[in-house]
């Protein structure tokens, strides 16, 4: 009697432990469901050894410039590098409480598409931790890739103005997406998001 006694002690003990990994998940899973992130913007945007930052227009730079990148175009090759920054928010606070536990993004698998065409992929080199107060904290994604070789039907001045307006620095509209596979680490674990995200500027996604 004593054994059996025992023996469902054990399997109280088991269900309870099962339970309360179950409830873990779920609400771990309901933490990673309100994390958001969106596009902020670019910064140190280069074309060749040329700073784009402060052009909107072809007609913006200097003839020192249109040299530079001349002899480029004639070697058959004309980079872009940029920093793409991406925002990321944790509104995990619920319930009336004024923060939660911060989430650290652990591996951030991506990859970028520009007017519909993807360009490059990476992921970031270091953990990057969001407070859980809703205070937005910022993943800076280095970008680098060759124009002339991703966009090979575009002539100089078409691959120029891509880079003016996926970049912000033009008027005109050019689609830049940034997607992503999230790895977040929670107290049972590193969990990965079920599947990709879509991160566009001006709109959180999650």
């Amino acid at each position: 009697m004593k054994k059996a006694g025992v023996v469902l002690s054990g399997i109280l003990i088991a269900l309870m432990a099962v339970t309360f990994v179950q409830c873990s998940l779920i609400q771990t899973f309901i933490n990673l469901s309100r994390v958001k992130f969106k596009l902020q913007g670019v910064e140190n945007v280069y074309v060749g050894n040329v700073s784009v930052m402060n052009k909107t227009r072809l007609s913006d730079f200097s003839p020192l410039d249109a040299l530079q990148l001349t002899a480029s175009v004639l070697k058959g090759t004309l980079p872009v590098t940029f920093v793409l920054n991406v925002n990321a928010v944790n509104p995990n606070a619920a319930n009336g409480k004024s923060s939660a536990p911060s989430a650290t993004i652990t591996s951030f698998p991506w990859r970028l598409v520009v007017d519909n065409k993807e360009v490059l992929t990476g992921n970031i080199s270091q953990p990057v931790t969001i407070p859980g107060n809703g205070q937005q904290a910022n993943i800076p994604i280095q970008i680098g890739f060759d124009l002339m070789k991703t966009f090979k039907d575009k002539n100089y001045e078409g691959l120029m103005d891509l880079v003016l307006r996926a970049t912000g620095r033009s008027t005109g509209s050019t689609s830049l997406e940034l997607y992503a596979s999230p790895t977040v680490r929670t107290e049972i674990g590193n969990i990965g998001y079920p599947g990709e995200i879509k991160i566009i500027s001006k709109e959180w996604t999650n």
